[in-house]
Protein backbone atom coordinates (compact mmCIF):
# COMPACT_ATOMS: atom_id res chain seq x y z
CA UNK A 1 0.00 0.00 0.00
CA UNK A 2 1.60 3.44 -0.76
CA UNK A 3 2.04 5.91 1.65
CA UNK A 4 0.34 9.50 1.86
CA UNK A 5 2.63 10.99 3.29
CA UNK A 6 6.52 11.89 3.09
CA UNK A 7 9.15 12.82 5.81
CA UNK A 8 12.14 14.99 5.05
CA UNK A 9 14.46 15.26 8.23
CA UNK A 10 11.15 14.86 10.83
CA UNK A 11 9.28 17.20 8.32
CA UNK A 12 5.92 15.65 7.52
CA UNK A 13 4.55 16.38 3.86
CA UNK A 14 1.84 15.13 2.69
CA UNK A 15 -0.81 13.15 5.07
CA UNK A 16 -2.69 15.82 6.60
CA UNK A 17 0.27 18.00 7.63
CA UNK A 18 0.08 22.06 7.19
CA UNK A 19 1.21 22.58 3.13
CA UNK A 20 4.75 22.81 2.93
CA UNK A 21 6.99 25.08 1.57
CA UNK A 22 10.44 24.75 -0.37
CA UNK A 23 12.54 27.59 -0.63
CA UNK A 24 14.87 27.95 -3.83
CA UNK A 25 18.49 28.67 -3.81
CA UNK A 26 20.07 28.78 -7.05
CA UNK A 27 24.12 28.65 -7.55
CA UNK A 28 24.12 28.59 -10.89
CA UNK A 29 24.46 33.03 -12.30
CA UNK A 30 22.83 31.05 -15.88
CA UNK A 31 19.50 30.74 -13.88
CA UNK A 32 16.42 32.23 -15.61
CA UNK A 33 15.63 34.01 -13.17
CA UNK A 34 18.40 36.37 -11.85
CA UNK A 35 17.01 36.57 -8.30
CA UNK A 36 16.84 33.41 -7.34
CA UNK A 37 20.94 33.38 -7.51
CA UNK A 38 23.38 33.24 -4.60
CA UNK A 39 26.99 33.32 -4.83
CA UNK A 40 29.12 31.16 -2.49
CA UNK A 41 29.52 33.07 1.03
CA UNK A 42 25.76 34.40 1.23
CA UNK A 43 24.18 30.88 0.80
CA UNK A 44 23.81 30.33 4.67
CA UNK A 45 22.53 34.27 5.43
CA UNK A 46 19.95 33.31 2.18
CA UNK A 47 18.78 30.20 3.74
CA UNK A 48 18.65 31.57 7.10
CA UNK A 49 16.14 34.56 5.81
CA UNK A 50 13.92 32.38 4.06
CA UNK A 51 13.87 30.05 7.41
CA UNK A 52 13.89 32.34 10.34
CA UNK A 53 11.75 35.49 8.73
CA UNK A 54 10.67 33.95 5.78
CA UNK A 55 8.66 31.00 6.79
CA UNK A 56 10.38 28.08 4.78
CA UNK A 57 10.58 24.56 5.55
CA UNK A 58 13.32 23.64 3.84
CA UNK A 59 15.52 25.27 1.01
CA UNK A 60 15.76 23.47 -2.15
CA UNK A 61 20.21 24.21 -3.32
CA UNK A 62 20.54 23.61 -7.37
CA UNK A 63 24.31 24.54 -9.15
CA UNK A 64 22.69 24.08 -12.51
CA UNK A 65 20.31 26.13 -14.34
CA UNK A 66 17.40 23.38 -16.05
CA UNK A 67 15.76 26.24 -17.79
CA UNK A 68 15.78 25.59 -21.51
CA UNK A 69 18.50 27.24 -23.43
CA UNK A 70 20.79 27.79 -20.42
CA UNK A 71 24.81 27.61 -21.18
CA UNK A 72 25.71 24.10 -20.36
CA UNK A 73 28.00 23.38 -17.43
CA UNK A 74 30.15 20.29 -16.93
CA UNK A 75 29.53 17.98 -14.48
CA UNK A 76 32.72 19.03 -12.11
CA UNK A 77 31.40 22.68 -12.21
CA UNK A 78 28.05 21.60 -11.13
CA UNK A 79 29.95 19.44 -7.89
CA UNK A 80 32.23 22.23 -7.17
CA UNK A 81 29.42 24.97 -7.03
CA UNK A 82 27.42 22.34 -4.95
CA UNK A 83 30.28 21.49 -2.38
CA UNK A 84 31.23 25.03 -1.65
CA UNK A 85 27.70 25.68 -1.09
CA UNK A 86 26.30 23.08 0.72
CA UNK A 87 29.89 23.61 3.12
CA UNK A 88 28.01 26.89 4.46
CA UNK A 89 25.07 24.68 5.61
CA UNK A 90 26.67 22.06 7.38
CA UNK A 91 26.15 21.93 11.10
CA UNK A 92 23.42 24.74 10.98
CA UNK A 93 20.64 22.22 11.33
CA UNK A 94 19.05 23.41 8.09
CA UNK A 95 16.50 20.98 6.11
CA UNK A 96 18.29 20.70 2.34
CA UNK A 97 17.14 18.95 -0.24
CA UNK A 98 20.31 18.56 -3.16
CA UNK A 99 18.46 19.27 -7.45
CA UNK A 100 21.09 17.45 -9.18
CA UNK A 101 20.76 14.41 -11.62
CA UNK A 102 24.22 13.00 -11.57
CA UNK A 103 25.39 10.13 -9.33
CA UNK A 104 29.10 12.42 -9.37
CA UNK A 105 27.25 15.35 -7.98
CA UNK A 106 25.28 13.07 -5.57
CA UNK A 107 28.31 11.39 -3.97
CA UNK A 108 29.70 15.05 -3.42
CA UNK A 109 26.71 16.18 -1.33
CA UNK A 110 26.95 13.17 0.13
CA UNK A 111 29.88 14.45 1.92
CA UNK A 112 27.72 17.31 3.47
CA UNK A 113 24.18 17.37 5.85
CA UNK A 114 21.45 17.36 3.24
CA UNK A 115 18.12 15.64 3.79
CA UNK A 116 16.60 14.59 0.38
CA UNK A 117 17.11 14.51 -3.29
CA UNK A 118 15.19 16.59 -6.18
CA UNK A 119 15.21 14.36 -9.02
CA UNK A 120 14.01 16.18 -12.25
CA UNK A 121 14.52 12.77 -13.77
CA UNK A 122 12.26 10.84 -12.33
CA UNK A 123 14.83 8.39 -11.70
CA UNK A 124 14.78 7.16 -15.49
CA UNK A 125 19.07 7.19 -14.87
CA UNK A 126 19.73 3.88 -14.25
CA UNK A 127 23.02 4.58 -12.29
CA UNK A 128 21.69 7.52 -10.67
CA UNK A 129 18.43 6.38 -9.57
CA UNK A 130 20.66 3.20 -7.92
CA UNK A 131 22.98 6.20 -5.92
CA UNK A 132 19.30 8.03 -5.15
CA UNK A 133 18.07 4.64 -3.43
CA UNK A 134 21.21 3.81 -1.61
CA UNK A 135 21.44 7.29 -0.18
CA UNK A 136 18.39 6.30 1.99
CA UNK A 137 17.55 10.04 0.92
CA UNK A 138 13.59 11.14 0.32
CA UNK A 139 13.24 12.17 -3.43
CA UNK A 140 11.20 14.79 -4.98
CA UNK A 141 10.74 12.77 -8.28
CA UNK A 142 9.58 14.67 -11.26
CA UNK A 143 7.52 13.18 -14.13
CA UNK A 144 10.01 11.78 -16.97
CA UNK A 145 10.33 9.06 -19.34
CA UNK A 146 13.89 9.29 -20.20
CA UNK A 147 14.66 13.07 -20.31
CA UNK A 148 13.38 15.75 -17.73
CA UNK A 149 9.75 16.75 -18.42
CA UNK A 150 9.76 14.86 -21.80
CA UNK A 151 6.14 14.08 -20.91
CA UNK A 152 3.56 15.89 -23.24
CA UNK A 153 0.06 16.32 -22.36
CA UNK A 154 -1.82 15.15 -19.58
CA UNK A 155 -2.24 11.34 -20.44
CA UNK A 156 1.36 11.27 -21.16
CA UNK A 157 2.53 13.28 -17.83
CA UNK A 158 0.00 10.70 -15.79
CA UNK A 159 1.75 7.88 -17.36
CA UNK A 160 5.26 9.06 -16.63
CA UNK A 161 4.47 9.48 -12.91
CA UNK A 162 3.47 6.01 -13.05
CA UNK A 163 6.56 4.99 -14.32
CA UNK A 164 8.16 6.91 -11.44
CA UNK A 165 5.94 5.58 -8.98
CA UNK A 166 7.29 2.07 -10.06
CA UNK A 167 10.68 2.72 -10.30
CA UNK A 168 10.43 3.96 -6.74
CA UNK A 169 9.05 0.77 -6.03
CA UNK A 170 11.41 -1.44 -7.65
CA UNK A 171 14.76 0.80 -5.76
CA UNK A 172 12.86 0.17 -2.22
CA UNK A 173 12.25 3.84 -1.97
CA UNK A 174 9.42 4.84 0.01
CA UNK A 175 9.61 8.37 0.64
CA UNK A 176 9.08 10.14 -1.95
CA UNK A 177 7.04 13.26 -3.61
CA UNK A 178 5.46 13.10 -6.90
CA UNK A 179 6.49 16.57 -8.91
CA UNK A 180 3.53 16.40 -12.22
CA UNK A 181 6.50 18.44 -14.28
CA UNK A 182 4.59 21.84 -14.74
CA UNK A 183 7.24 24.16 -17.17
CA UNK A 184 8.76 24.10 -20.58
CA UNK A 185 10.85 21.04 -20.31
CA UNK A 186 11.18 20.19 -24.03
CA UNK A 187 10.63 22.15 -26.96
CA UNK A 188 7.39 19.73 -28.11
CA UNK A 189 5.87 21.16 -25.04
CA UNK A 190 3.46 24.48 -25.47
CA UNK A 191 2.25 26.90 -22.52
CA UNK A 192 -1.52 24.77 -22.74
CA UNK A 193 0.58 21.61 -21.97
CA UNK A 194 1.29 23.18 -18.36
CA UNK A 195 -2.05 25.25 -17.90
CA UNK A 196 -3.56 21.58 -18.73
CA UNK A 197 -1.58 20.24 -15.96
CA UNK A 198 -2.29 23.15 -13.60
CA UNK A 199 -6.16 22.86 -14.35
CA UNK A 200 -6.07 18.85 -13.54
CA UNK A 201 -3.63 19.04 -11.02
CA UNK A 202 -6.26 17.23 -8.33
CA UNK A 203 -6.26 14.17 -10.88
CA UNK A 204 -2.59 13.60 -9.76
CA UNK A 205 -3.69 12.58 -6.37
CA UNK A 206 -4.98 9.26 -7.54
CA UNK A 207 -1.04 7.65 -7.04
CA UNK A 208 -1.73 8.47 -3.35
CA UNK A 209 1.28 9.98 -2.98
CA UNK A 210 2.47 14.41 -1.95
CA UNK A 211 2.71 16.26 -4.76
CA UNK A 212 4.93 19.06 -5.14
CA UNK A 213 3.91 22.97 -6.90
CA UNK A 214 6.81 24.15 -8.46
CA UNK A 215 5.34 27.04 -10.83
CA UNK A 216 7.18 29.78 -9.56
CA UNK A 217 8.14 32.78 -12.17
CA UNK A 218 7.86 30.08 -15.21
CA UNK A 219 7.32 30.92 -18.46
CA UNK A 220 3.96 29.82 -19.17
CA UNK A 221 2.78 32.29 -16.70
CA UNK A 222 5.11 35.07 -17.95
CA UNK A 223 3.79 34.32 -21.69
CA UNK A 224 0.58 34.62 -20.07
CA UNK A 225 0.73 38.14 -19.16
CA UNK A 226 3.29 39.42 -21.20
CA UNK A 227 6.03 39.84 -18.35
CA UNK A 228 9.81 38.86 -17.61
CA UNK A 229 10.49 36.55 -15.27
CA UNK A 230 10.72 39.71 -12.26
CA UNK A 231 7.62 40.32 -12.83
CA UNK A 232 5.92 37.08 -12.80
CA UNK A 233 4.93 37.19 -8.51
CA UNK A 234 1.23 37.99 -9.04
CA UNK A 235 0.76 35.63 -11.38
CA UNK A 236 2.80 32.82 -9.48
CA UNK A 237 0.73 33.47 -6.42
CA UNK A 238 -2.65 33.21 -8.01
CA UNK A 239 -1.73 29.78 -9.86
CA UNK A 240 0.03 28.71 -6.53
CA UNK A 241 -3.61 29.52 -4.60
CA UNK A 242 -5.41 27.38 -6.51
CA UNK A 243 -2.83 24.31 -6.79
CA UNK A 244 -2.60 24.32 -3.09
CA UNK A 245 -6.53 24.02 -3.44
CA UNK A 246 -5.88 21.35 -5.64
CA UNK A 247 -3.84 19.24 -3.15
CA UNK A 248 -0.43 20.34 -3.14
CA UNK A 249 1.30 19.35 0.10
CA UNK A 250 4.53 21.06 -0.88
CA UNK A 251 5.22 23.98 -2.65
CA UNK A 252 8.78 25.26 -4.43
CA UNK A 253 9.42 28.95 -4.57
CA UNK A 254 11.76 31.94 -5.30
CA UNK A 255 9.85 34.17 -3.25
CA UNK A 256 9.78 32.09 0.55
CA UNK A 257 8.00 35.28 2.29
CA UNK A 258 5.27 35.92 -0.09
CA UNK A 259 4.48 32.63 -0.43
CA UNK A 260 4.29 32.26 3.29
CA UNK A 261 1.67 34.51 3.86
CA UNK A 262 -0.20 33.01 0.94
CA UNK A 263 -0.16 29.71 3.12
CA UNK A 264 -1.22 31.16 6.42
CA UNK A 265 -3.79 32.49 4.47
CA UNK A 266 -5.26 29.97 2.93
CA UNK A 267 -5.00 27.80 5.97
CA UNK A 268 -6.82 30.42 8.00
CA UNK A 269 -9.80 30.36 5.24
CA UNK A 270 -9.93 26.62 5.64
CA UNK A 271 -10.71 26.33 9.41
CA UNK A 272 -14.13 25.30 10.17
Amino acid sequence: MLKQHCTVNNIRIGGGAPVRLMGVINCSPESFYRGSYTPVGRIYDRALAMLDSGGADMIDLGARSTAPGSPPITVAEEAARVDAALSELDGTGITVSVDTRYAEVLEVCLRHDIHAVNDISGLADECYARAVADSGLPVFAMASFREPGDAVGLAATREALGMVVTRCALLGIDEYVLDPAVGRWVPARANEDDWELCRNFQSFSAFSRPLLAAVSRKTFIGDLLGRVPEDRLAGTLALTTMLVAAGAAVVRSHDVAETADLLRVYAKMRQR
